[in-house]
């Protein structure tokens, strides 16, 4: 009989990743109600991992969809009931809390990070079929995923691209790096060879305790889209940093309206911070803003322009 050969180095982390998580991550049947909250609507197939010792899970918001309740097994044959402590469709986040025994916690990593071409590794439960592993590399970083929410189309911003292959039912899975640590949370299937996760990070943790705290998440909006652009050499050399946020459109009637902001304005910095990237505007944008004075600095026509705005609260169209 051949001798065995070691694994090679590859195969030693994705095994051991897949010894670490694979029980911590759950597989969730979430009941579903028909349109109009009548009728039969079946159940909804996800996954969800342990992140407190006392029981807290994290998954997407469009797992429980508008579901109070569900059933999370794991690996090790054991089964809980769980109820939503918190759902926030605008990161497609969500945060149960289990009500009998679960696993020890998997461990939350830094998505701010990763690096294009990285391995990480997908842990869930795809087609209802537990304890499934697969692994890639990060394809891109800072992709926007289309969604809907109560009726209108948004973006969730700074989403993880990866080709570790993702299923129905991977959706609210680990994305962990090879060190088991989880960096995202798999979000969708976006085609062949094509996966998205919500990274983990300052932003998404502040979601996730806003979550376990209140339920909900209040948001703060400036009512402008934009998006990265390169800073004049001269601006870029005294900031110290190469790119700032292009204002492509402003919100008539909106907070950044109403401060004077236009479309072709490109933003150096916000509340005091610099913003490079569309999450650093994010990370501004949380309830602590809502109606204050919030100072914004442009580049104009070759020359500095400093505008107040006052965010007002974001809420559902």
């Amino acid at each position: 009989m051949p001798e065995q050969q070691p694994l090679d180095s590859y195969s030693q982390i994705v095994a051991g990743v897949a010894a670490e998580l694979t029980g911590k991550v759950a597989s969730l049947r979430v009941p579903q109600t028909g349109r109009g909250g009548g009728g039969r609507g079946g159940e909804s197939l996800g996954s969800g991992v342990v992140f407190t010792g006392d029981g807290f899970m994290l998954t997407n918001a469009h797992v429980v969809g508008g579901a109070s309740a569900g059933t999370a097994a794991f690996a090790d044959g054991s089964a809980t009931p769980f109820r939503v402590v918190g759902s926030d469709p605008l990161s497609d986040l969500a945060v149960l809390r289990a009500s009998g025994a679960t696993p020890p916690p998997a461990e939350l990593g830094e998505a701010d990070g990763l690096v294009v071409g990285q391995l990480v590794v997908a842990v869930g439960n795809p087609l209802g079929l537990a304890g499934s592993v697969t692994a890639g590399v990060v394809s891109a970083l800072g992709r926007s995923l289309p969604t809907r929410t109560a009726g209108a189309a948004r973006l969730i911003e700074d989403v993880i691209q990866t080709d570790a292959a993702l299923n129905p039912g991977n959706s609210g899975g680990a994305l962990a790096d090879s060190h088991s640590r989880v960096v995202g949370i798999n979000t969708a299937v976006a085609g062949v060879g094509l996966g998205l996760a919500v990274p983990v990070n300052a932003t998404t943790r502040r979601i996730i305790s806003a979550l376990m705290r209140h339920g909900k998440v209040r948001r703060a909006y400036l009512g402008l889209v934009s998006v990265p652009a390169p800073l004049p050499a001269v601006l870029a050399e005294r900031v110290g940093r190469p790119t700032g946020l292009r204002v492509a459109e402003v919100v008539p009637g909106g907070p950044a309206d109403r401060a004077g902001l236009r479309a072709g304005d490109l933003l150096v910095s916000a509340g005091g911070s610099p913003v490079s990237a569309a999450q650093d505007l994010q990370r501004l944008m949380f309830a602590e803003a809502i109606g204050q004075p919030m100072a914004i600095t442009v580049m104009r026509n070759g020359a500095l322009v400093d505008v107040i705005a006052e965010p007002s609260e974001l809420v559902a169209a």
